[in-house]
């Protein structure tokens, strides 16, 4: 993986990135903080060596390098899933590439469901813990100490500095910002009604993603904060089927306040 990592960065510092500050990855629906962003380049996924590529149609497939409060910025418009084909080596190399291009900080986004019943659709949650469903891991197979140790602590996932700065945020901002456990499962089939009740009795939000680039943050020493955006209610007593666009829009709709507390943020670090 190292030559890989190599050619990559060195073909992105061909095209100007230079010591990006913060790592920011935008899960489904949540591609419109990049209006935020004033940019200097952005590269098409299939435009970068070895970047996997994108194939759901509603992730844009973009990396974003520019300026945000005054901070540099890399930002992944879209990110890639398990479910997709792809190994988790594969889903967390741009993490890997961030970290060596200089990122100090990573931050993630993904929409979820709602496990904890008095957690409702269109609220936020900052992750404060998580559990992994997925069905690999990416630091499974030989390991490369330059990159990190073959058994990285993960006691505290989530940086609690981080993570404080947020509930500071919210709070001043007036954003509503739950504080919950995410499971990692790994789709795309959404759960059935048994599983939302074994995953609420030990969760409070499921998803498809963002485990796999947290586990390879820690692996680099990179300090990581998540927020879901939670779009659908899980409650397995009264589920309804699930609609795609409906998930999509209330995505959107909550993004405002997540754009607000990740700005803000930014310009505190």
């Amino acid at each position: 993986m190292t030559k890989e990592l190599n050619e990559t960065v060195e073909f992105l510092k061909g095209y100007g990135v230079t010591e990006p500050e913060i790592g920011i990855v935008l899960g489904t629906g949540l591609g419109q903080m990049v209006k935020e962003i004033n940019i200097i380049k952005e590269f098409s996924y299939d435009d970068i060596p070895n970047f996997p590529v994108a194939t759901v149609e509603f992730h844009h497939g973009k990396l974003i390098y520019g300026t945000l409060q005054n901070k540099k910025i890399l930002a992944m418009q879209g990110r890639f899933h398990y479910y997709e084909g792809y190994s988790l080596q594969q889903v967390t190399f741009p993490v890997r590439v961030m970290k060596l291009l200089g990122v100090k900080y990573l931050l993630l986004s993904n929409a979820a469901g709602a496990l904890n019943k008095s957690f409702k659709k269109g609220s936020l949650m900052l992750i404060d813990d998580h559990i992994n469903f997925l069905p690999d891991n990416p630091l499974r197979g030989k390991n490369d100490e330059t990159l990190g140790p073959r058994f990285p602590d993960m006691s505290c996932p989530y940086s609690s500095i981080l993570n404080q700065k947020l509930i500071e945020i919210a709070n001043r901002e007036k954003i509503t910002l739950h504080k919950g456990i995410y499971v990692a499962v790994m789709g795309p089939n959404l759960e059935t009604r048994a599983e939302y009740r074994m995953f609420g009795s030990f969760a409070d939000a499921v998803g498809m993603s963002t485990v796999p680039e947290v586990i390879t943050a820690n692996h680099m020493s990179l300090p990581c904060a998540a927020i879901s955006v939670l779009t659908d209610e899980c409650d397995p007593d009264n589920l309804k089927p699930a609609d795609i666009n409906e998930i999509l829009e209330i995505a959107g709709k909550a993004e405002s306040g997540l754009i607000r507390l990740f700005s803000n943020l930014i310009n505190e670090l």
